[in-house]
């Protein structure tokens, strides 16, 4: 389940990045979108497998100066923070440190798409890493073993492809790379 808080509990300001600092580590996620806290139970073990294995895939193939991640936010904008499950980025911007990585320097955001958290990840997500400008998304979906590859033009991303697990994805963006979808699976 999914709670929506518009403003910080006794103050009625809108929640930034700064204030997740303050938030207990309690086994929730948390996001902001547009000032409101958006909180959500961690994903399952499945979920989890999924991201690792695609994060390790990708790692493999990434080369020097690109940092294939998981467990860092993307600021769309001060009032929107996200955590993707796996994200590749410029690795100076990591080094640079900060509460989150700008769009700037993220090259590939991807979610897993969980049930309970669909729409977040199909449509919230989608339009604000679009217009933050962020070139790749890619959505896999465990329920239907799917690898759905975006890309942006203007601000808004274009469905590039939908892979099965009998198809290999191959791309020079953001890095070259083949990935065999069967096996994020």
């Amino acid at each position: 389940m999914t709670v929506t808080s518009p403003a910080r509990p006794g103050t009625g300001d809108v929640w930034t990045v700064d204030d997740l600092q303050d938030l207990p580590e309690d086994g929730q996620d948390y996001e902001i979108f547009d000032g409101s806290l958006l909180v959500s139970p961690h994903a399952d073990v499945r979920h989890g497998a999924i991201a690792n294995r695609l994060r390790r895939l990708l790692d493999r193939q990434a080369p020097a100066g690109l940092l294939v991640g998981q467990d860092v936010g993307v600021s769309a904008k001060r009032s929107s923070y996200f955590v993707p499950e796996v994200f590749v980025a410029r690795e100076e911007a990591l080094e640079r440190g900060g509460p989150a990585l700008a769009p700037a320097d993220v090259l590939l955001v991807v979610e897993v798409v969980s049930p309970g958290n669909a729409g977040r990840d199909l449509v919230l997500k989608r339009h604000e890493y679009g217009v933050a400008g962020i070139a790749r998304y890619w959505l896999v979906e465990p329920r239907k073993e799917t690898l759905t590859v975006l890309e942006n033009v203007d601000g808004r991303y274009r469905e590039a492809a939908v892979l099965s697990t009998a198809d290999v994805c191959r791309a020079d963006q953001p890095f070259p790379l083949v990935l065999p979808v069967a096996e994020i699976f």
